[in-house]
């Protein structure tokens, strides 16, 4: 299973591991996130520094409206499973439905990034720009740079839908698609410690 010209049939269950480069680029992708683990949490640990310190604009309690939030989470935990699902497509070969799959998963995370937009412009409305206060500032830093992240992986796995589309699925395209649902998990579960950490406990107090 050297080459990179395999007939799907003719492909291991777990293509993406099929060579020693693939195994590589996995390898190579854990030790990437962890350095992303560290600068998220670098970021956590400013934001809940930061987070009371408002002596212009409006406080957290005052400025989150959970609703918009939870259908955010809702959207961004939905397009997870689309994406365990292309990663289960993979595995059974099937480049459609992987493809199709990713496409749905893109989707999601468009919508995603259009709330995060229009929640962002109704709060610079109500003052919360991002030098307001140090709480606006940290919060801004780390929920943009969430979200840069969302748009880097919409971007990223419709240019690798493309490519599906064109080589097809063989040992050399799986890694790719599966280091990319792997980094889509990852933005998952950041989002997951943001709607904890910063909205839930921003609205409690």
């Amino acid at each position: 299973m050297s080459t990179a010209h395999h007939a799907a049939g003719a492909l291991p269950h777990e293509p993406e591991k099929a060579t020693l480069e693939g195994k590589n680029k996995i390898l190579g992708f854990w030790f990437f996130l962890g350095g992303e683990t560290v600068l998220f949490g670098t970021l956590f640990a400013t934001f809940i520094a930061l987070r009371n310190q408002v002596p212009e604009g409006p406080t957290a309690q005052e400025l989150f409206n959970l609703s918009t939030v939870a259908l955010s989470t809702f959207i961004l935990l939905t397009s997870s499973l689309t994406s365990v699902l292309a990663t289960m497509a993979l595995h059974r070969h099937k480049l459609n439905a992987l493809l199709g799959w990713m496409a749905v998963t893109v989707l999601f995370g468009l919508a995603f990034l259009g709330l995060e937009i229009y929640e962002f412009t109704e709060y610079v409305s109500e003052g919360h720009t991002f030098t307001s206060s140090a709480f606006s500032t940290s919060f801004y830093t780390l929920v943009g740079f969430h979200g840069g992240h969302v748009l880097f992986g919409v971007i990223w796995i419709t240019l690798l839908i493309l490519q599906g589309m064109k080589k097809g699925l063989t040992v050399v395209t799986a890694p790719k698609f599966y280091v990319a649902g792997l980094y889509w998990h990852f933005i998952d579960v950041v989002w997951v410690f943001i709607f904890t950490v910063v909205y839930l406990m921003g609205k409690v107090g």
